[in-house]
């Protein structure tokens, strides 16, 4: 008996110091991790194609807070925009990587926080009056107003973005 009990802790003690264990957790594929667009190699190579492609088409883009505005004010944005106008929140390291040997290089300076961004193919001053009106009747104008844009590679402010259109 006190051999038996003897050789059980020696199997247990030797468990014990045989090194880490490995730690076994479950997949994200279920949760919906790292699959996503923005989280796979893949899809973040197609989101910066597809930021190129509007850049080429767009003859001017500008920035706003993409932070604290509800799902159904961007519909509502969205719907209200011009034909022609994309608009859409790109992370900015992707976003640098599209705007990287552009025109648009310059914009770079303006990625900092979440930004949403409208790339706009000719409609400039209707996509501003949009906008405008948009900040007005949801009351978000202290929090989102613009950024600043880029139109033949010069940035411009809030003043300068509202003065073209």
């Amino acid at each position: 008996m006190k051999q038996s009990l003897f050789v059980l802790g020696l199997a247990a003690s030797a468990t014990a110091f045989s090194g880490p264990t490995q730690n076994t957790r479950p997949s994200t594929a279920l949760f919906g991790g790292a699959r996503g667009g923005a989280t796979t190699l893949e899809g973040k190579k197609e989101t910066v194609s597809k930021v190129k492609e509007l850049l080429d088409s767009s003859e001017m883009i500008f920035t706003v807070p993409a932070s604290g505005i509800t799902v159904s004010q961007v519909q509502t944005l969205r719907r209200s925009l011009p034909e022609g106008t994309t608009m859409s929140v790109v992370k900015n390291k992707l976003m640098n990587k599209a705007i990287e040997g552009t025109e648009y290089e310059p914009a770079g300076e303006m990625l900092k926080g979440a930004n949403m961004w409208f790339f706009i193919e000719e409609d400039i001053g209707g996509t501003v009056k949009s906008f405008n009106s948009f900040v007005k009747e949801e009351s978000l104008g202290e929090t989102h107003s613009i950024l600043g844009g880029n139109i033949e590679g010069v940035n411009y402010d809030k003043a300068g973005v509202v003065a073209i259109s």
